[in-house]
């Protein structure tokens, strides 16, 4: 189709892009926009429930200021938030990379344990995640039952040992949650061309070298997109406290003008991690449009 438009190599690539997304433009444009704009029309307004329906007064950025100033809960769960976000983050993308490698290699049952790293992004997602993170099956039980942190505190500060202690108990959400990333990275290891391993191997480059001379670089595309994926996954995550806080006020409380002023500041919050992502990725991202 691109030929036959007369297009450039980096015009098809931009045209088979949108072809791809078009159909989710189209939702969003259909059934996104209109609640979207509604929902930033509430946050500026206070809204009566009648028996005609909402009727707004327009209040401003009272509602905005009112997140910061007079609501104790929505700044310190919007803390926690980014910094569960920080720290889950480069660990499932640590192990989703070091679990591609693994599974990308040639070994009997390949395709069983791919499907088994998968497996929790089918089951453990939703209400059944909710249920199982009530129960505590997202907690290592050996860190209560043996007391470690009483036992390690004698040769470890506990400054340092609380965090270390902290991650180790996520591994599991860490292992839930690292799925579709894992089978990013394979999709992007198996592109890379074996002539490049040989090659690098007559010259004497050691396998560490070659994971960073040519395996990260070719997948830095594939981190790219999974550094996102992973940060909106936290973001909207089931036990993601700072949105029950929202759904609380909305759905419970029925202010939807003050819910919808959290809503818009946390999208801000979150539109300003990602544009950092962007920030950070720029050079490999216009490595990869040159190499295009």
């Amino acid at each position: 189709m691109g030929k036959k438009l007369g297009l450039s190599m980096r015009g098809r690539h931009i045209f088979e892009g949108y072809s791809f997304i078009s159909i989710w433009i189209v939702g969003f444009l259909l059934f996104m926009v209109i609640p979207l704009g509604q929902s930033f029309y509430y946050s500026l307004n206070n809204l009566e429930v009648t028996e005609k329906g909402l009727i707004p007064t327009y209040t401003g950025l009272t509602h905005y200021r009112a997140a910061f100033t007079t609501d104790i809960h929505f700044v310190p769960l919007l803390q926690s938030t980014l910094t569960t976000m920080l720290s889950q983050v480069p660990l499932i993308l640590i192990f989703a990379m070091f679990s591609a490698l693994l599974l990308n290699r040639q070994f009997r049952g390949r395709v069983l344990f791919r499907g088994i790293f998968f497996l929790p992004v089918i089951i453990a997602s939703g209400a059944i995640l909710r249920e199982l993170l009530e129960q505590g099956a997202a907690q290592l039980p050996i860190f209560n039952q043996y007391d470690l942190f009483g036992k390690l505190s004698a040769f470890i500060p506990e400054d340092i040992l609380e965090p270390l202690l902290e991650y180790a108990d996520s591994l599991t959400l860490v292992m839930w949650d690292s799925g579709v990333q894992i089978l990013i990275f394979i999709a992007g290891l198996q592109t890379i061309s074996p002539s490049l391993y040989e090659a690098a191997k007559c010259d004497g480059a050691t396998k560490w070298e070659s994971f960073w001379k040519i395996t990260f670089p070719m997948i830095m595309p594939m981190l790219f997109v999974n550094t996102l994926y992973s940060i909106v996954n936290s973001f909207t995550k089931t036990d993601n406290r700072i949105m029950d806080h929202i759904m609380n006020i909305v759905f419970r409380s029925n202010n939807y003008a003050y819910g919808s002023a959290m809503g818009w500041i946390y999208f801000i919050v979150i539109s300003v991690v990602l544009a950092i992502v962007f920030f950070v990725f720029r050079k490999s991202l216009s490595a990869t449009e040159g190499r295009g």
